[in-house]
């Protein structure tokens, strides 16, 4: 006899706040035995002090899953646009272009 109970639907919610979203342009990223924590961050051009916008706390286990889907996500999207270049083939300043830094 075939089961054909099907896993319930999974119905997530998401707030108009965060559906905005938050620009990030750098991710820290640290690790212990027991968790990864990706810390996202926007620095600003000319700023001296950037804050954490939001910090990401996963589990070893959905982190790898994490890593594998955005794997997944970078390939598909990469066949339809074309590869990304990626930032060491390309020479930012530091300053991004704005006021030099002054000790």
């Amino acid at each position: 006899m075939a089961n054909t109970e099907q896993a319930p639907a999974l119905n997530i919610e998401i707030s108009e706040e965060i559906a905005e979203g938050t620009y990030a342009n750098l991710a820290i990223i640290t690790h212990s035995h027991a968790e990864f924590v990706i810390d996202f961050v926007n620095v600003m051009p000319g700023t001296p002090k950037s804050r954490v916008k939001n910090r990401i706390i996963l589990t070893p286990f959905h982190a790898k899953r994490f890593m594998k889907a955005l794997i997944d996500n970078i390939k598909k999207f990469e066949t339809a646009n074309g590869t990304i270049q990626d930032l060491e083939a390309v020479e930012i300043p530091f300053n991004f272009g704005g006021p030099a830094g002054q000790a």
